[in-house]
């Protein structure tokens, strides 16, 4: 999203977490995506690599005001935290874990919710780094949505009007392939989680 927002070339490779190749470890020494490789150098960790972009790419997505940038740093990494709830609802094993998760999830989304303003973006009209990290925040609701109402963006206007004004960026649409939902259902569908006992 960053480098399309930047209109920065690249190439972009995917890669199969359940089968990482070789040469992908090799670059990643945490064995996650995203890595970002710049000549021979590759760096890892995506906030590390939303920084360097903005301090070597033009169009900065980052505010010029220092405080303004170190509160929306400090959402990136709210928004890291509501990624690891994510994770944890949709690999949770039974439901009492899974009702933990989807608790504190709410209570997230209710501290977004009263920090968002008028929209459409994270802090106004312009596109944020804060919105790079939430895209794919909501793209897990897209195919949470099929599998059932779960109410953790219910009574959320201002929330849900930012999902949607994100959806609708060309960045964070084209940031995924067109299957991305039916590879995410197929992967939530595959885990040992209760999640995945829902959607039988």
């Amino acid at each position: 999203m960053s480098l399309s927002e930047k209109t920065v070339p690249f190439k972009r490779i995917d890669i199969d977490l359940s089968q990482k190749p070789d040469w992908f470890m090799a670059i990643s020494p945490l064995s996650k995506t995203p890595v970002l490789k710049v000549g021979d150098h590759p760096i890892f960790e995506s906030a590390v690599i939303l920084e360097y972009l903005e301090e070597t790419a033009p169009h900065p997505l980052h505010p010029a005001d220092a405080l303004s940038r170190a509160d929306h740093r400090a959402w990136m990494e709210f928004g890291s935290a509501v990624l690891n709830d994510i994770a944890g609802f949709y690999s949770a094993p039974d439901e009492a874990a899974f009702e933990a998760r989807m608790v504190a999830l709410k209570a997230k989304f209710g501290r977004i919710e009263q920090r968002l303003g008028d929209g459409p973006f994270f802090d106004g009209d312009r596109f944020s780094l804060v919105d790079a990290v939430f895209g794919p925040v909501f793209r897990y609701f897209d195919v949470f949505d099929l599998v059932g109402d779960f109410g953790i963006l219910a009574d959320r206007p201002k929330t849900n009007g930012w999902r949607s004004a994100l959806a609708a960026r060309p960045s964070v649409a084209s940031a995924v392939g067109a299957d991305y939902n039916m590879r995410l259902k197929a992967f939530l569908h595959g885990r040992p989680s209760y999640l995945a006992r829902l959607m039988q």
